[in-house]
């Protein structure tokens, strides 16, 4: 399914917890467009968020708190909009989200895929050791086009699970003038284990981008 949506374009400004506190789903497609930032030892990476997932733990069997679910994993999913959950995966990669709705509720969004801005040099040196002058076609095209790939590239793991997105080097923008884009709705990336909800159309990408992960 394909829906137009105008996001802000041109000057930057910090997302605030109002954003964030708003319907799951609504937050996932209005984050499409805007910038990821992460300010850290002296780098500021930025990229345009180009595709989400949408997950909500009181309908949601993909949703890592799914039926009230609580661990020590988890709780962050319990705890105000605007917080970073960031989780490790297969022991060796992590996946940055932000809470949505409010305090209490475990919901939140995905960041799956992102189109570089700045700090490129040194996203090439993150994921492969080497200039980005020196990349192949292959991994200039996979650079940040997977929610583990865009961690490492913007330097993102365990330590900023928890931080607060509204005030702390970790954060969105959004830009101030309006610029029409397609949105684009799907299901989901590998949670076939997840029955009925395999099936919602909850993952959001900006049509025809070149950094979604999978179209």
């Amino acid at each position: 399914m394909v829906r137009k949506i105008y996001f802000l374009g041109g000057v930057l400004l910090k997302l605030t917890r109002e954003f964030y506190a708003r319907d799951t789903l609504k937050v996932a497609r209005e984050l499409l467009g805007k910038v990821l930032v992460h300010k850290i030892n002296g780098v500021k990476f930025r990229g345009k968020i180009v595709e989400t997932e949408a997950y909500i733990g009181s309908i949601d069997k993909a949703c890592h708190a799914y039926g009230g679910k609580h661990t020590p994993r988890v709780e962050t999913l319990y705890g105000e909009p605007g917080i970073a959950y960031v989780y490790f995966i297969y022991g060796m990669y992590h996946c940055f989200n932000v809470i949505t709705k409010e305090k209490g509720f475990p919901e939140g969004v995905l960041i799956r895929a992102i189109e570089p801005i700045d700090g490129i040099n040194e996203m090439a040196k993150l994921r492969f050791k080497k200039d980005y002058n020196e990349l192949t076609k292959a991994q200039i095209k996979n650079l940040t086009t997977g929610p583990s790939k865009l961690c490492i590239a913007m330097n993102i793991n365990k330590e900023n699970n928890e931080q607060d997105l509204c005030t702390s080097g970790l954060y969105i923008e959004e830009l101030v003038d309006k610029e029409e884009i397609q949105i684009i709705e799907a299901k989901r990336i590998g949670i076939n284990y997840a029955q009925e909800a395999a099936d919602f159309l909850w993952r959001f990408y900006i049509k025809d981008n070149i950094c979604v992960s999978v179209k």
